[in-house]
């Protein structure tokens, strides 16, 4: 098997990185929170469940929005400029959450807070693509895909432990304060990221979006974002109601679950993206995929299981969608040219939050609350996830292939 050398990071990369990741775990955090503060929130603002489930997607839609709003002039800034204005409309929103004391500005504040925290994402994408070579954003994307698992070990159970001792708001004002400082190092920190600007633009941020949107390779990459984003959205959120309720494991050992899988990805996630720049990004996707399958089938068919056997699971199946989706990242980051580099990142972060809200809902008209609590046609979730993946890999092929044709470029 063919092996290149990896290019070192620089030490302006390596603060760059630290930054990029955190901006990522503020972003994930804040709509992490939403689910287990539920339970508090309900209650104290008198609302019911249906309310909100329409607080929690409120995020998720505003955010496809926006992404497809601002895509066409994402290319038209500097990129350190473009996220740093997103990333303070999202910190007023986080604070917004936490002074909220009614459902309708609750509401508001989670659409706030989507329309810029949406953004963000495909921001920090961009920034990775245009500073790091593409030997190197395997390694990349994997150190920023880890503030996803630092989310589980670190921000879900501090949020936890603030709504316990004081109220719900506590987490969110926290949030806030600390994110305030993460954007006060990017201030200080990053350079500018310009280069881009150098380059022709096309006049019109319209035409822009349309040929951002109609080039075939991108509709090739949009896709697989669509897909990619499927088992996600379908199985994360009845996944603490199926282990409870069908695996019979207890609602105190959910910490624990979340606790050991976060901290086995903290460390899986850059190994990860190191053999995706050494071994080959299609082959640890190929890796990936064939694991995620696997671990998916056995997941969503249990029964009652112990403890440990879990945790063996939900860790085994964290390391295939990781070892799917850091790969692809770092792959579909060559597919736009420098000066659409930013619309590009811009319409696939809203296509994977429009298409992870719309599988929620299918997912939610696919399971039923059997009469003991138990969550029933589990495992046809599980199908479908595996028949997603199975679509995503060939198109994936389809974009190595074509990839492979292409002139090497940064």
């Amino acid at each position: 098997m063919k092996k290149t050398s990896a290019t070192p990071f620089s030490g302006y990369q390596k603060i760059v990185v630290g930054l990029l990741a955190f901006l990522q775990f503020a972003v994930i955090l804040d709509f992490m929170l939403m689910s287990p503060l539920g339970a508090l929130i309900m209650p104290a603002l008198q609302i019911s469940p249906s309310q909100f489930g329409l607080v929690v997607s409120a995020y998720a839609f505003s955010a496809g929005i926006s992404g497809l709003l601002t895509a066409g002039f994402a290319d038209r800034y500097d990129r350190k400029r473009l996220l740093l204005f997103f990333y303070t409309g999202f910190i007023l929103g986080t604070l917004w959450c936490g002074l909220a004391q009614s459902f309708e500005s609750l509401l508001l504040a989670r659409i706030v807070t989507g329309l810029f925290g949406g953004v963000i994402g495909s921001v920090v994408l961009a920034i990775a693509t245009d500073l790091f070579a593409a030997e190197q954003r395997g390694r990349v994307m994997g150190l920023i895909q880890t503030a996803f698992a630092a989310s589980q070990v670190l921000g879900l159970p501090a949020g936890i432990y603030l709504s316990n001792q004081w109220n719900w708001h506590v987490p969110f004002i926290a949030m806030a304060l600390f994110g305030l400082a993460g954007g006060l190092l990017v201030a200080w920190q990053m350079q500018p990221v310009n280069a881009h600007l150098k380059q022709p633009q096309e006049h019109s941020a319209w035409l822009h979006l349309y040929h951002t949107l109609t080039e075939r390779e991108h509709l090739l990459a949009f896709a697989i974002t669509a897909l990619l984003s499927t088992g996600g959205f379908m199985l994360m959120p009845f996944g603490s109601a199926y282990v409870v309720n069908n695996l019979g494991i207890s609602l105190d050992h959910l910490p624990t679950i979340y606790l050991v899988t976060g901290l086995c990805t903290i460390f899986i996630g850059p190994l990860v993206g190191k053999a995706a720049d050494s071994v080959g990004k299609f082959r640890v996707y190929l890796f990936g995929t064939a694991l995620s399958i696997v671990m998916v089938l056995i997941y969503t068919n249990l029964g009652h299981i112990p403890l440990l056997a879990l945790i063996i699971i939900n860790t085994l199946l964290f390391i295939g969608i990781f070892s799917r989706m850091i790969p692809v990242q770092a792959m579909m980051s060559t597919v736009p040219t420098p000066t659409k580099r930013g619309a590009f990142n811009a319409i696939s972060a809203s296509i994977q939050q429009l298409s992870g809200g719309l599988a929620s809902v299918v997912a939610g008209h696919i399971v039923a609350r059997g009469v003991s609590g138990e969550l029933l046609h589990f495992d046809r979730i599980g199908y479908v996830v595996v028949a997603s993946a199975l679509l995503a890999m060939i198109l994936v092929w389809r974009l190595h292939q074509q990839l492979a044709l292409r002139p090497r470029q940064s």
